[in-house]
Order: structure tokens, then C-alpha cells, then sequence
């Protein structure tokens, strides 16, 4: 049985539960176009009213699943590592990450953060980049 693509999915880290999703949208210059893949990966802990979005946007040497080439929820670098933010280890790896750039789960507010600040150590953490 398929999972629903809209359901939340959960992940238990030291016995907290929180829960994470992953949408790709684009930024709309009306008149029916759009431009700017980006794949946003939002991670709760389960009954709090905070967030974090974790933004991916595509860029100059950044690559962000676009319909072409590229998978669904495959975010990478040119010429080098991807990280899958289908993969729950991926999503630990960032949400780690997150909480030692100071993201507190338990505040109120939905906090942003760029992906990309935080790839370089989730690749090497999930062994896509060679340690440095």
C-alpha cells in the first residue's frame, strides 16, 4: 500500500516524537508562469504549535528536482553530493543539524532556516561528502 503523500510522517528522536513532510513548489510571476524550484522540508514535534521549514532553492551549482533529471526530493550540489529528504536519516541528520544552529522545537513560531547552510554537514554526516 502506497503512503499518502500529504500525511505527516513521524520520527522518534530520544523518545520524542516529531513530525516532517517534504512539497516542492515554485515562486508564481502570475499570468499562469512560475519560476524557482525549491523543496521544503518542515519537521514539528508532535503537539507543539512551532516549526522549522527548511528551505532548498535552486541556484547557481544547486540542484533542486525540477521534473527533469533529478528525483523527487533529490537536493544537491554540481558535480557533487545529493542527499534524498525522502530518507528519515536524512531528515534526523538535518533536524540534528538544525538544533545545533539553536532551533528550539518547543517555541511557538515557525522558524526558517536555508538548506543549504546546513547541507555540507548533513552530506558528510550521511556519508555523501568525504569528511574535510
Amino acid at each position: 500500500m502506497a503512503r499518502r503523500e500529504k500525511t505527516a510522517r513521524r520520527l522518534v528522536v530520544d523518545g520524542e516524537i516529531f513530525l516532517w513532510s517534504l512539497r516542492h513548489h515554485h515562486h508564481a510571476l502570475g499570468n499562469g508562469r512560475y519560476e524557482g524550484c525549491c523543496e521544503s522540508l518542515v519537521i514539528r514535534r508532535f503537539k507543539s504549535r512551532g516549526c522549522l521549514r527548511i528551505a532548498f532553492e535552486e541556484g547557481p551549482g544547486r540542484l533542486v528536482p525540477g521534473g527533469y533529471l533529478t528525483y523527487s526530493g533529490a537536493v544537491g550540489m554540481a558535480g557533487g553530493a545529493f542527499l534524498n529528504l525522502h530518507e528519515p536519516g536524512t531528515v534526523r541528520a538535518l533536524l540534528d543539524e538544525a538544533l545545533t544552529e539553536g532551533w528550539c522545537p518547543g517555541d511557538p513560531v515557525t522558524a526558517a532556516m536555508d538548506g543549504w547552510a546546513l547541507f555540507d554537514a548533513v552530506a558528510t554526516r550521511r556519508g555523501a561528502l568525504p569528511p574535510a
